[in-house]
């Protein structure tokens, strides 16, 4: 029963770990030191897709899959989660490769707005104090 709770729990950080993927340039808007974080996990997800190497989750889940009593799976995690659900015919080496552009093209919009938001931060006018918000923080403080 533990090694399947285990690979549960592997399932989750893996699900969690393609989402940052795809998505955590995202979170770079409000908390802007994700990037050094997410730019090397970005450029890793799509060179899984890219390549074709397996994640090291995958055989890690399938290791407590077969502890646990069950079988585990050949393909790989989005071929066997993912595509069969989007793409019931199987995964080809288009499919990857689009994978793979999909997550760059998100973690480019992503970044692109980060930049225009913070360039529009930028060109906020100062107030009299110097502050951005017009002195309402050094007012606040009297």
């Amino acid at each position: 029963m533990w090694y399947r709770v285990a690979a549960d729990l592997v399932l989750a950080a893996h699900l969690l770990f393609i989402g940052f993927v795809v998505g955590g340039a995202f979170l770079a808007w409000r908390w802007p030191r994700v990037i050094w974080v997410h730019l090397p996990a970005m450029v890793y997800g799509a060179l899984i897709e890219f390549v074709g190497f397996t994640c090291p989750l995958t055989p890690l889940q399938n290791y407590l899959l077969r502890r646990g009593g069950e079988t585990g799976y050949r393909r790989g995690f989005i071929s066997h989660y993912l595509i069969q659900v989007i793409y019931p015919a199987g995964l080809t080496r288009g499919i990857q490769i689009g994978l793979g552009l999909f997550v760059v093209l998100v973690a480019a919009a992503g970044y692109a707005g980060y930049l225009r938001r913070r360039r529009a931060g930028r060109s906020v006018p100062r107030g009299a104090s110097g502050s951005r918000d017009g002195g309402l923080t050094s007012a606040r403080r009297r």
